[in-house]
C-alpha cells in the first residue's frame, strides 16, 4: 500500500483541484454508513420520530474536525454515525416520557459515552501506552482488523445483491431488483478495480468516485427503462424523493432542549447504563482502527500524537456530533480503507472532506442526490473497501510465527469466533464481534504466555558457561 500522498501533504503539494476531488471520494465513501444510522433509528421506531440524515452528516463533519485538533492534525481518518450505538439510541426513546425527552437522552448517552474515553485518555496519558504493545501485540491486532472487515462482508454482498430475509424460505432471497443491482454493483466494483490498477494518475487515485459514478449511471439507464416500458423490476433509483426534501438539517439538540421539563434522574440512570457500557466496546475497535491506519501511514499513532489524544478526539467529537446529528461518532473503516487504496493519507483531504459534510448538509439537493445513489452501487464499493481493510489486518501477521502454537491458537480464535459472529447480548448491552473476537484473542494470548518468560529463563539457566567454552576451545585448540 504506497502512499503516494503523506499525511503532511499541503494543497499546494497536491493541487486545489485534486483535494477536492480527493475529499469527494472520501464523502462517498463514508456517506452510506452515517446517514443510514438515523434511517435505522427512524425505521425501528416506527416513523415516531424523525432523525435527520442531513443534520448526521453535519455532525460527522463537526466530530471529524474536533478529531482532528486532538490529534494534532496526525491521524487521516474521517468520524461517522456508529452502528455500535444503535441499541442504546433506541433504548433512549423506548425509555423516555416523550420524544423530546429521547432527543434529550441522545444527548446525554453521547456525554456518557464520551466521558469514557476521556478517563481512559486521562489514565493513559499517566502511565502511557506500552501496556498496549503487551496486550495487543501484532498477533492479536492483525486478525482483530482483519475481522473488522471480514464482519462486515455480509453487509456488502447483502447491499450489491440486494437480499433480504425470508421467513417463508428461511434464507436471504435476492428481491425483484436483485439481478439487475447485481450488474450495477459488478460494473462499480470493476470500474473501481480497473482504475486503481491500470489508471493514470488522478483516475488511479480517485478509483471510487469514478465506480459510483459508473454504477449510478447503469442504474439510471436500468431505471429510465424501467419507467418507460412501466417493468418494475428495472427500477432502482427512488427519484421521488426529491419531492420531500428538507432544506434545513433538523439539528438534534433543537428537539432536545424542549424535553428538560419532564427529565428525570430515573431516565438518566437508564441512559447511562445503556450507553456506558458499549464505549468500552467501542473503544476496543478505537484501537484496532488506529493500529490500521499505523500500518498503512508506517507511523504509530498511538505514540504520536498519543492514545491518549486520539482518545479525546474521538470522545468529544462523538459528543458534538450527537449534539447535532443525535448519533455518535466513531472512525470509519471505510475512511481508513480509502486512505490504503487511493494512496492518499494527507489529513488536510479530512479536513476538506469535514468541511464539505457540514456545507453540504444545507444544500438539501446535494443530499437528495447522495440519497438515491442505490444500495447495490455502494455495495460494490464496499467490496473493496471492507476487503482491503481485511487484508491490511493480514498483512500485520506476515511476520509472525504461526509455527508457534501460541501464535496459531490466538489468530485461530480470533478469527474463527470474528467471522462466526459471536456477538454477546447481555440486557441492553451488545458486545459486537469484534469486540468479542478482540477480547478473547487478548485472553488466549496471555494465558498461552503465561510461562514463556520461564521458559525464556529455563533456557539461560541450560546455556553452556564461560569456563564450559573455555574449556571446548582449548580441547579445539589441542586437536
Amino acid at each position: 500500500m504506497k502512499l503516494v500522498y503523506n499525511v503532511d501533504a499541503k494543497p499546494r503539494d497536491i493541487g486545489y483541484g485534486k483535494v477536492a476531488l480527493f475529499a469527494l471520494q472520501q464523502l462517498l465513501a463514508i456517506l452510506a454508513a452515517t446517514i443510514a444510522v438515523p434511517a435505522i433509528i427512524n425505521n425501528m421506531l416506527g416513523g415516531r420520530v424523525e432523525m435527520s440524515q442531513s443534520a448526521a452528516l453535519f455532525g460527522a463533519g463537526v466530530g471529524t474536525l474536533v478529531y482532528l485538533c486532538f490529534t494534532k492534525f496526525k491521524s487521516p481518518v474521517f468520524l461517522g454515525s456508529s452502528f455500535a450505538f444503535i441499541g442504546p439510541m433506541f433504548a433512549a426513546f423506548a425509555g423516555a416520557a416523550s420524544m423530546k425527552v429521547g432527543y434529550l437522552g441522545l444527548l446525554f448517552g453521547a456525554i456518557f459515552a464520551g466521558l469514557v474515553y476521556v478517563v481512559i485518555a486521562l489514565i493513559t496519558k499517566k502511565v502511557g501506552v506500552k501496556w498496549i504493545s503487551k496486550l495487543m501485540p501484532a498477533v492479536v491486532v492483525g486478525p482483530t482488523v482483519a475481522i473488522i472487515g471480514l464482519s462486515l462482508a455480509g453487509n456488502a454482498v447483502g447491499d450489491a445483491v440486494s437480499v433480504a430475509y425470508s421467513s417463508a424460505n428461511g434464507a436471504y432471497v435476492m428481491n425483484k431488483h436483485g439481478v439487475f443491482c447485481l450488474f450495477c454493483a459488478l460494473v462499480t466494483l470493476g470500474t473501481v478495480m480497473v482504475c486503481s490498477v491500470f489508471g493514470k494518475k488522478m483516475m488511479k487515485m480517485i478509483p471510487f468516485v469514478l465506480g459510483i459514478l459508473a454504477g449510478y449511471i447503469v442504474a439510471t439507464i436500468f431505471t429510465v427503462i424501467g419507467h418507460i416500458s412501466g417493468i418494475e423490476q428495472f427500477i432502482i433509483i427512488d427519484f421521488s424523493i426529491f419531492n420531500n426534501m428538507k432544506w434545513v438539517p433538523d439539528f438534534s439538540f433543537i428537539r432536545a432542549f424542549k424535553g428538560f421539563k419532564d427529565l428525570t434522574p430515573g431516565y438518566l440512570g437508564t441512559v447511562a447504563v445503556a450507553y456506558i457500557p458499549v464505549a468500552f466496546v467501542v473503544f476496543a475497535e478505537h484501537l484496532a482502527d488506529h493500529k490500521n491506519i499505523s500500518s498503512i501511514i508506517e507511523k504509530d499513532l498511538l505514540e504520536d500524537p498519543g492514545l491518549s489524544n486520539t482518545l479525546l478526539g474521538d470522545g468529544v467529537g462523538s459528543m458534538a456530533g450527537a449534539f447535532f446529528g443525535g448519533c455518535p461518532n466513531t472512525t470509519y473503516g471505510e475512511s481508513i480503507g480509502c486512505v490504503a487504496i487511493s494512496g492518499n493519507a494527507s489529513v488536510v483531504t479530512i479536513f476538506v472532506t469535514a468541511c464539505m459534510a457540514i456545507v453540504m448538509a444545507f444544500i438539501a439537493p446535494f443530499v437528495t442526490f447522495l440519497a438515491t445513489i442505490p444500495a447495490c452501487v455502494m455495495g460494490g464499493v464496499c467490496i473493496a473497501l471492507y476487503g482491503f481493510i481485511a487484508v491490511s489486518g493480514l498483512k500485520m501477521i506476515q511476520n509472525v510465527d504461526l509455527g508457534d502454537n501460541r501464535n496459531l491458537f490466538t489468530v485461530s480464535v480470533i478469527l474463527i469466533t470474528g467471522i462466526g459472529g459471536m456477538a454477546l447480548k447481555f440486557w441492553k448491552v451488545t458486545i459486537t464481534e469484534v469486540a468479542a473476537a478482540l477480547i478473547l484473542g487478548i485472553l488466549t494470548n496471555l494465558l498461552l504466555n503465561i510461562r514463556k518468560k520461564g521458559d525464556e529463563k529455563q533456557e539461560t539457566v541450560e546455556a553452556p558457561t564461560e569456563a564450559e567454552l573455555a574449556t571446548v576451545s582449548k580441547t579445539d585448540d589441542a586437536e
